[in-house]
């Protein structure tokens, strides 16, 4: 396809380039998109403020890519494959005109309800193909998009809704998990007891179940009712926003992460391109849900962009039996297949019965994202599900950088398990030590930054640009800061060991440990929690809750299980902790800052290590939870 890089002789020199000549070698890639008005100047940036343009001055909509630039070429082609949750039932196909029409059909309901160009839109759907619409809709408009996974809890949607001041949520009765049925739209209605700003509510049809209708509600099926299928496209500076995607901090509040529409539209289809070296005919798969970065990039913008055929899948990996990621690829004969280390190891555990019945030779690239994948599963996954000829993908990329920064490409790249690979190119990665110095020596962990500028990284925080400046650029002086330790080998492949700061990675989704303790502190037995991350055979990282309560607790079972539901309440089950510890006090230094270092420790068993704990405000606060440890 036009922007593939097809060898890596190749990929190093248009690696060269990009570093060389930034300016120039975007500027070529973004020839490959249709533009209303070229940009006047192709980057203006600094990273103090930070201040990053990308396109600056040009005019664009993103879906005129998706569609009207495509649809006299690949109008018949199916755009979307529906995969419904349970496997008896007929899944669904989109070409791209047909999506095209629905989008244009919805986005004309939006307008009609007085939707806007840069008017906030919170999307709250289980994942069938009328959340593909909605997003495509807002952007066919210039409405904002704000997509909350449908597993948050009440107080983390209206958290979402306040912040981004939404006009409007998109919801649906409920949504089909596996064997469960989920109501969707009563942790709405719960949720909009706090906020002022929404006006509408469309509530689209899932499973048939009776909703208690408020006077702000409408049913999907009016909104399109009567709507023309053709919509003229909102023209949109390349700056202009095109989402926000919410993701955990160090803090409490989430942070509102916002991409903008041109280099969003560049970056995700050159790295869908390359990475997963999509060909035409290929059918492409990406399990992620929507609701997180992965979704939006890698199943709707980075392969519509790109006139692929992307899969869309309602259930999970485990229903009806653990066989059901390779059922769907044999029935669909998937070329490209993209899931995270956290289903790959749960899938491991059921054993190799439930992969043989199943035909996986249409299998070409293999990827994993979310997390870093160990030794054990990439092995599995390689020589299993690859049978040894596909070589296994490890993006590593987060909310903020929009798309994939560091992988390997396709079929030409050199594997090494557990390293995630090469930069791509216009990425520009760089270790640095504590003080802030570039590591240059092989094999030497540091802190993962980045010192130039890419074209989908993160503009702002929502509402709170200095908390952007503080969170990813105030560490080092001149770059971006990622959060993550890593080292390099001396092929210059990298490897990503995790977080460092206070974000647990659980099944490759972040939880800052502050919105944990945060909901755990809501219980009224509760006086001060601290939450850690330890390690965990499938999900990478469990959490272990130290918690101190205002009365010694004796009746344990009964006091986790309020803290259970609380954590449920405020944020959702994703974010409950395996283990919670009722201790006495928590490890301080004199200045009251809690010594997570030192429960880590405890959370891995690691005792041994403990360090000093003599200059501790209170020593023997960690002997005891030591001796009591889970």
């Amino acid at each position: 396809m036009a922007l593939q890089i097809k060898s890596f002789e190749e990929y190093e020199e248009k690696y060269r380039k990009s570093v060389e000549n930034p300016e120039a070698f975007w500027a070529d890639i973004a020839e490959y998109f249709y533009w209303q008005k070229k940009w006047d100047k192709v980057l203006e940036w600094n990273f103090s403020e930070p201040k990053i343009e990308w396109f600056k001055g040009a005019k664009l909509n993103i879906t005129e890519n998706i569609f009207d630039r495509q649809l006299s070429k690949i109008g018949d082609k199916k755009a979307i494959i529906w995969e419904p949750n349970n496997p008896g039932e007929q899944e669904k196909n989109y070409t791209y005109r047909e999506l095209y029409e629905k989008v244009c059909e919805f986005a004309n309901g939006l307008r009609a309800l007085g939707i806007q160009k840069g008017d906030r839109v919170c999307i709250y759907l289980p994942m069938i193909p009328e959340l593909a619409v909605a997003v495509l809709a807002c952007a066919r408009i210039g409405a904002v998009h704000s997509v909350v996974f449908a597993g948050f809890s009440a107080t983390a949607l209206s958290d979402r809704v306040n912040d981004a001041q939404a006009k409007l949520v998109i919801t649906a009765d409920g949504l089909n998990r596996g064997a469960k049925q989920i109501p969707l739209k009563s942790v709405v209605d719960d949720a909009l007891k706090n906020c002022t700003s929404v006006a509408h509510v469309i509530v689209y049809d899932c499973l048939g179940s009776a909703i208690n209708k408020t006077d702000k509600d409408l049913s999907w099926e009016e909104v399109i009712q009567g709507q023309p299928k053709e919509c003229p496209a909102e023209s949109m500076d390349a700056e202009d926003m095109l989402f926000i995607l919410y993701t955990s901090g160090s803090t409490g509040k989430p942070k509102g992460v916002v991409h903008t529409c041109g280099g969003y539209m560049v970056y995700t289809a050159y790295s869908f391109q390359n990475v997963y070296q999509y060909e035409p005919e290929d059918v492409y798969w990406c399990t992620a849900d929507i609701g997180w970065i992965t979704g939006h990039s890698y199943i709707l913008y980075g392969p519509l962009l790109s006139g692929a055929t992307s899969v869309m899948f309602e259930g999970i990996p485990t229903y009806p039996d653990a066989g059901r990621f390779w059922q769907v690829i044999d029935k669909y004969k998937v070329n490209q297949f993209l899931t995270a280390p956290t289903a790959i190891r749960s899938l491991m555990a059921y054993g190799e019965d439930y992969v043989k019945p199943y035909d996986l030779t249409s299998l070409k690239v293999i990827g994993t994202v979310g997390e870093p994948i160990n030794s054990e599963a990439w092995h599995w996954y390689h020589e299993l599900i690859g049978k040894g000829n596909c070589p296994v993908v490890d993006n590593w990329w987060q909310t903020e950088t929009g798309g994939i920064m560091i992988s390997g490409l396709g079929n030409f790249s050199p594997l090494k398990p557990t390293f995630a690979g090469y930069p791509l190119p216009g990425i520009q990665p760089a270790l640095l030590n504590q003080d802030g110095s570039e590591i240059t020596e092989a094999d030497i962990e540091g802190y993962l930054c980045i010192k130039a500028p890419w074209p989908s990284m993160l503009r702002t925080t929502y509402g709170d640009h200095e908390r952007c400046r503080v969170t990813y650029f105030s560490h080092y002086d001149g770059y971006y800061f990622t959060g993550d330790g890593a080292k390099r080998d001396k092929n210059g492949m990298y490897r990503i060991i995790g977080r460092i700061d206070d974000v647990i990675n659980v099944s490759g989704h972040r939880f800052g440990t502050a919105e944990i303790e945060n909901a755990i502190n809501e219980d009224e037995l509760v006086i001060e929690s601290a939450v850690v991350g330890y390690p965990h055979p499938v999900k990478g990282q469990s959490i272990y809750a130290f918690v101190v309560c205002e009365h010694e607790v004796t009746e344990t079972t009964d006091a986790r299980k309020r803290i259970l539901e609380t954590v449920t309440r405020e944020i959702g089950k994703i974010a409950l902790p395996d283990k919670i510890q009722f201790v006495s006090g928590l490890p301080k230094t004199r200045s009251g800052k809690i010594m997570r270092r030192i429960l880590r420790k405890v959370a891995e068993g690691d005792t041994a290590n403990l360090g000093d704990t003599s200059t501790l405000l209170d020593p023997a606060v960690v002997d005891e939870i030591v001796k009591n440890a889970l």
